[in-house]
């Protein structure tokens, strides 16, 4: 690869588009019985509107937009306990901007921030360290954050901190996994999906292997892929050559980038700082097991739950969603954002109800940005 524009030659997208229509009359997939491909990660959803991929392709290919936005699966009483600990007078709290406009209960951690707290928005957990070295009365909670993508780097600077006793610094460990929720939505009975285009991001650190279950245990193709519009339409190409073959494994579109194994000094990282959690809760899901991550004994005094005495375990965690927003139908692929009775009324980018419309891979955004939807909310 020389550049970006070589994944975003028209002449390339056209081919590719003219194959998946053979592909698709080939397994009689029409506009009123649709193939349903869920594409796993939230930034493939917004290149799939960005590029206008949702109206370009065959009437019969449906994408099923998934809950791969770590941002957008936090429950709310996660929000709380964030804010609550951004509003101890001695913490420094740090997050990533994603996280910033969710709200909670009571607030976000913007509206936190406006009523006094230390609220700041960094890069990376490395900006935290950096804080708190700088600030050694102080104690600087970083907002661990993300799926396999991101662990590695909170998982590094746990290890950095560690080396030089920054006991001022702890991570609130809200890391959590790919494959458990889609293993979650596959034995849902409600959910028809025929195939599933793999997150390329996660699958750089964890490499293929761990999506084997879906085409093994299910019968269901999947192809982990780029985030170029090429990328995508190759990979839509591959689920439904597979789905003609009468195939189903796990095959790597994006192999640019993603190792089949992954990235062996991530994971040694990642498996030194963390353990799975019995369970944890995910908005939309419920509780999953082992779908989360949290830190080990031998770097308890980097948590941040364990230091401040909140989080699983430290209370009832019983917190209800707005009345009427339907986030969780959104993200496990139910309804489309439109359906969502908030969308463009009680919930906008200015005024969020939702995770989804303010994270940089909510599909309401996706829907709000590119989609035309202020148009339909208006209606």
């Amino acid at each position: 690869m020389k550049y970006a524009s070589e994944f975003r030659d028209p002449s390339l997208a056209r081919g590719l588009l003219a194959a998946i229509v053979d592909q698709a009359d080939k397994i009689g997939a029409t506009k009123a019985k649709p193939v349903h491909i869920m594409e796993i990660c939230g930034g493939h959803t917004h290149s799939i509107f960005r590029y206008g991929l949702d109206k370009l392709i065959h009437p019969g290919v449906e994408f099923i937009h998934g809950p791969g936005c770590p941002v957008c699966v936090l429950p709310m009483a996660r929000v709380d306990e964030a804010v609550q600990l951004a509003e101890r007078p001695e913490v420094i709290f740090t997050t990533f901007g994603d996280a910033m406009r969710v709200p909670g209960h009571r607030k976000s951690l913007l509206q936190a921030k406006a009523a006094g707290a230390d609220v700041r928005m960094v890069y990376s957990p490395l900006d935290a360290l950096e804080l708190a070295r700088r600030n050694p009365g102080r104690e600087v909670v970083f907002f661990g954050l993300g799926f396999e993508t991101t662990t590695p780097s909170t998982a590094l600077s746990i290890q950095q901190a560690a080396r030089e006793e920054l006991t001022n610094f702890s991570v609130f460990c809200n890391h959590i996994t790919v494959p458990e929720p889609i293993k979650a939505l596959l034995d849902d009975p409600f959910m028809v999906l025929d195939g599933f285009i793999g997150p390329g991001h996660v699958s750089m650190v964890i490499g293929v292997h761990p999506y084997d279950f879906i085409a093994r245990d299910y019968g269901k193709p999947i192809v982990v892929a780029g985030f170029e519009p090429t990328d995508l339409l190759q990979s839509v190409l591959m689920v439904l050559t597979q789905i003609a073959e009468g195939r189903a494994v796990v095959e790597n579109q994006y192999a640019r980038v993603v190792p089949e194994h992954g990235n062996p000094v991530s994971l040694a990282a990642v498996e030194d700082v963390y353990e799975r959690r019995p369970s944890f809760e995910w908005r939309g899901l419920g509780e999953i097991d082992a779908s989360g991550l949290r830190i080990r004994a031998r770097y308890r005094s980097f948590d941040a739950e364990e230091k401040f005495g909140i989080g699983y375990g430290a209370g009832p965690r019983d917190v209800p969603e707005v009345e009427g927003c339907a986030c969780g139908a959104v993200m496990t692929g139910r309804i489309k954002p439109t359906a969502c009775p908030q969308f463009g009324r009680g919930c906008t980018p200015e005024m969020p109800l939702g995770a989804l419309m303010v994270s940089s891979e909510g599909a309401c955004a996706a829907y709000w940005q590119y989609g035309g939807a202020r148009g339909v909310a208006a209606e």
